[in-house]
């Protein structure tokens, strides 16, 4: 360590510790980011749907959220990150990792986001004003984008902070296990991975990535609890 490298230096090729952890944060919360985006647009949108219309609607949709939360999500991402690192759709190296990321952690986890969507729904369009447009003639998706989702834009923004952080690790651990984000692009679960053979002569080249995932995850966490009681109605 020195002033010019306060974290250190890479011992392998003298890379300065710092200046890569700052580099590997984009990726890992673009990607983190991006899927929650995803997961939370499919989720509120199925979810929604499911809630308010019930029946066979809601049966479909509930049971494919099951088959969803049932699949194996790391081997599959494990397999499709493997399969296409070649190129894919016209993409080839980092973008089409960081891609291939998104999908797979966001089209794969909306059904934790749905399910609370729809529990939520489902106790809303018992309300008042709901009703109130229903007997007004508004049809179904007025009443779904006008009336129920604005409704629900607390939970669903206070969960969408709760879920990067699952993201975060989520795309850490592929990185670390060799089939996420490769080099020469940093990453911190790549740096992790890259720290094991270092661990023993010294244990700071594993403890500096694994602070800097601890913080971002731990900042993520704290932004929600506080967004959660400042949007709570019922805290006030």
């Amino acid at each position: 360590m020195s002033w010019d490298h306060p974290l250190g230096v890479d011992p392998q090729y003298g890379r300065d510790m710092l200046a890569r952890i700052i580099d590997g944060s984009w990726v890992s919360l673009l990607v983190a980011g991006g899927a929650t985006l995803l997961s939370v647009c499919i989720g509120t949108v199925l979810g929604v749907v499911a809630g308010y219309y019930g029946g066979w609607i809601d049966s479909v949709i509930s049971r494919l959220m099951d088959t969803f939360l049932a699949f194996p999500l790391l081997l599959f991402a494990i397999s499709i990150s493997a399969s296409v690192q070649d190129g894919f759709f016209g993409l080839d190296g980092l973008p089409l990792r960081i891609c291939v990321l998104i999908f797979v952690i966001g089209f794969f986890s909306w059904p934790y986001i749905g399910r609370i969507v729809r529990a939520q729904t489902m106790t809303l369009r018992k309300r008042e004003f709901i009703e109130a447009a229903t007997s007004l003639g508004a049809r179904g998706p007025y009443v779904l984008f006008r009336e129920l989702l604005p409704n629900l834009v607390a939970p669903i923004l206070v969960y969408s902070t709760l879920i990067i952080p699952t993201n975060i690790l989520f795309e850490a651990a592929l990185s670390f296990l060799g089939v996420g984000i490769a080099p020469p692009q940093a990453s911190w679960g790549g740096m992790l991975s890259n720290a094991v053979d270092l661990y023993t002569a010294d244990p700071q080249y594993m403890f500096v990535p694994g602070l800097a995932i601890f913080i971002t995850v731990l900042a993520f966490n704290l932004l929600g609890d506080g967004l959660r009681d400042a949007l709570d109605p019922r805290s006030k």
